[in-house]
């Protein structure tokens, strides 16, 4: 096992944790609280030159201070034309993409962003929507967050604020996706096929490939939206 000198990797420490410091202070908050590609890609690199480097013997204190300091530059730099030019905030943070507009689901959006059904409820429900019948809006911003706009009838408001009694609260439960029949989750809610089929008659769908989600919930009846038509519910 080599040996490891305390003394130089504390110096390397030091410094390099004041560089970062600096650096992470000057170039902005937004490195922490908003993640965009290059800002991730800069804080890895930036661990492993000053992780390498604090180990290694031959590689001197002038390499971390010109590395991290490179870096920085760069990063500042990237920072500066990304607020200054519309042309470069595109490149380096990317733009929001529409998942979901006037409450349809865009299957294009969600290929084009590499993202599957499955991964978009549970982005929803880390959201407090548990349903995709809520949505209005729902867009995918360039660090990985949903912003999202709920339709009219499902914005918050409190039984108190209406001096309405409580009522019981119902969880969706998604029964179709991606033209698949979830038999497991129908199961569980004690219905059959032949239910299955009176709750799809009314939109005229006899196959069930046809369909890119349907939701059922209880009291609100099914929602469902096929590959190539708006989305509808009852």
């Amino acid at each position: 096992m080599p040996e490891i000198h305390l003394g130089p990797v504390t110096l390397k420490l030091i410094v390099g944790f004041f560089l970062l410091f600096v650096i992470v202070r000057f170039a902005g908050r937004k490195i922490i609280k908003q993640i965009t590609p290059f800002t991730f890609i800069a804080s890895i690199v930036f661990g492993e030159l000053l992780g390498n480097a604090l180990y290694e013997p031959k590689v001197g204190l002038s390499y971390i201070i010109y590395s991290i300091c490179l870096w920085g530059v760069l990063l500042v730099i990237i920072e500066y034309l990304g607020q200054k030019s519309l042309f470069f905030r595109g490149i380096f943070e990317g733009k929001p993409s529409a998942l979901i507009k006037n409450g349809v689901l865009d299957l294009q959006a969600l290929k084009k962003n590499r993202m599957n059904i499955n991964q978009l409820q549970s982005l929803l429900r880390q959201s407090e929507t548990f349903s995709i019948r809520e949505v209005a809006f729902c867009y995918l911003e360039a660090d990985g967050s949903l912003s999202i706009l709920k339709k009219s009838k499902y914005q918050k408001t409190t039984g108190e604020d209406l001096n309405l009694p409580d009522k019981p609260v119902y969880v969706p439960v998604t029964i179709i996706r991606d033209g698949k029949v979830l038999w497991d989750e129908i199961k569980d809610l004690g219905f059959d096929e032949s239910w299955l089929r009176a709750q799809l008659e009314p939109y005229h769908i006899t196959d069930y490939k046809d369909v890119l989600i349907a939701e059922w919930q209880e009291g609100d009846g099914i929602y469902v939206q096929t590959y190539d038509k708006d989305a509808s519910g009852r």
